[in-house]
């Protein structure tokens, strides 16, 4: 069984409570992670509910373009 394109993937993920109150200046930054997926598993965008340290709780991070 050969190797083919490479089927992991590294994705950053942004917190999406940060993006929106950016507008609002609220918050001091927006919160971004760095994980991997399979692409074959999860060919759509992943989210995932993580800590984000500028809302001080756990809110949905959504995956970005690089």
């Amino acid at each position: 069984m050969a190797k083919g394109k490479n089927v992991r993937v590294k994705v950053i993920l942004e917190c999406n409570s940060c993006v929106r109150n950016d507008i609002n200046k609220e918050s001091r930054g927006i919160s971004r992670y760095i994980t991997q997926k399979n692409r074959h598993n999860t060919p759509s965008r992943l989210e995932l509910r993580k800590f984000c340290p500028y809302c001080y709780k756990h809110t949905i991070h959504g995956e970005i373009k690089k």
